[in-house]
């Protein structure tokens, strides 16, 4: 008797997407659709925020799991604060492997270096106070205008960069207009996960550096 001929092994079905799961004609996904929803989201940047996206949140920690093994396909990884209640994606730190960059990043001008790093202050105050971080948009023109010097001595030209630059992290959902006003807005806090105290730190010493360089050098000239 020839057992290979003979004895039959079982074969295991091929596994199909559960009906839960089966959205539409030919779909072979497996997430469901509020994990879905929240994948597409934090792939089109630049976060899942709880105040902002309130129907999506709880879906991030119920499906975290399966989303970080999804966006770990793609060379990404999940950041999540839950008490911040933002959720986010990065690349992996791979090391030597060569891995296609999924998520471009565009490189800041001064101005707009300068106000994220006074958002970031703002948002450490609020947090300290417990309340949300507001700011003005004509409180922030005041802040920036140490700066005036090292961008434009024009004073309408430096406002035009400030308001490019506010303009720029409103697109991006840093900032995020309150309703009934047309100058308030809401620091997101998503901020905290992508400047870290050190970072602070670090960024506040470089731009007082240059600060001080200036009216160091205004002072020179006043003398002459």
């Amino acid at each position: 008797m020839n057992l290979l001929e003979d004895e039959t092994f079982p074969v295991e079905p091929e596994q199909k997407p559960s009906r839960d799961s089966t959205l539409f004609e030919g779909d072979t996904g497996t997430l469901p659709l509020d994990a879905r929803r929240v994948l597409c989201q934090l792939l089109s940047g630049p976060s899942v925020d709880q105040g902002r996206h309130s129907q999506l949140w709880p879906a991030v920690l119920r499906y975290e799991s399966k989303l970080r093994s999804h966006l770990n396909d793609l060379f990404l990884e999940l950041v999540i604060d839950r008490d911040a209640g933002v959720a986010f994606t990065r690349q992996a730190e791979t090391g030597e492997l060569e891995t296609p960059v999924l998520l471009r990043s565009a490189p800041l001008t001064f101005i707009e270096s300068a106000l994220l790093l006074h958002l970031r202050q703002q948002l450490a105050e609020a947090d300290a106070q417990g309340h949300r971080a507001v700011v003005e948009e004509a409180v922030l023109m005041d802040a920036l205008s140490v700066y005036e010097k090292n961008v434009s001595t024009d004073r309408a030209g430096f406002n035009k960069r400030v308001t490019a630059a506010i303009v720029k992290l409103k697109e991006s959902h840093v900032l995020t207009k309150l309703r009934g006003s047309e100058d308030r807005y809401e620091v997101s806090p998503a901020l905290k996960l992508l400047f870290s105290a050190e970072d602070v730190q670090a960024l506040a010493q470089i731009y007082r550096q240059l600060r001080e360089a200036d009216e160091v050098t205004e002072g020179v000239a006043d003398e002459r």
